[in-house]
C-alpha cells in the first residue's frame, strides 16, 4: 500500500513526536504492568481484566504503527516556508462569512492536527482545500451539505 504525504506544522509534528515517546516509553510500561497484575488473577481464559489489558496493548501498539507512519511520510512546513501573500499550511486567515455576516479566523494545518475548539482546520477539509493559494481580498465559495458557502479573505498571517 502506497503511504500519502501527510502535510504537518512544524508545531504539530514536535507535538506528535513528543505523543509518540510518550507512549512508546510511559505507556508501553503503564499496560505492561497492567497485564502483570491481570495475569496474577489466576486462569486467563476467564480473565476479564487480562484481556483487556490484552486489548489496551493491542490498541497502543496499532496507535504507535499509525503514528511512526505519519511521522516517516510527513511533510514538515517550517515557520520560515509559510508566506502570507496566500493561504497555505500554517498560515491563519480572517475571513468574512457573507452568509452569517461575520468574521470567522482558521488555522491551515495538517490533516492529523485538526482542533475545531482552536479553529484549526485541515488543508484536505472542503473549506482547507478551497482556500488554498487565496490571497487577500479574494472571494471563495465552498460546497457544503446546506449549499454554497461564500467568503472573502481579510487577512493571512503565520499561524
Amino acid at each position: 500500500m502506497e503511504e500519502r504525504e501527510i502535510m504537518l506544522t512544524e508545531s504539530g509534528y514536535k507535538k506528535m513526536v513528543e505523543e509518540l515517546q510518550y507512549l512508546k516509553g510511559t505507556r508501553k510500561m503503564e499496560v505492561a504492568e497492567r497485564i502483570k497484575i491481570a495475569r496474577e488473577f489466576g486462569d486467563l481464559s476467564e480473565n476479564s481484566e487480562y484481556e483487556e489489558a490484552k486489548n489496551e496493548q493491542a490498541l497502543l501498539e496499532t496507535k504507535i504503527a499509525e503514528m511512526e507512519a505519519t511521522i516517516r511520510n510527513a511533510k514538515v512546513v517550517s515557520d520560515d516556508e509559510v508566506s502570507t501573500k496566500s493561504v497555505g499550511v500554517g498560515t491563519q486567515v480572517k475571513l468574512y462569512d457573507y452568509e452569517f455576516e461575520e468574521e470567522v479566523t482558521y488555522s491551515i494545518v495538517g490533516g492529523t492536527e485538526v482542533s475545531l475548539a482552536e479553529n484549526k482546520i485541515s488543508n484536505e477539509s472542503p473549506l482547507g482545500k478551497a482556500l488554498l493559494g487565496k490571497k487577500k481580498g479574494e472571494e471563495v465559495d465552498v460546497e457544503t451539505p446546506d449549499g454554497i458557502a461564500k467568503y472573502k479573505v481579510l487577512e493571512i498571517k503565520r499561524s
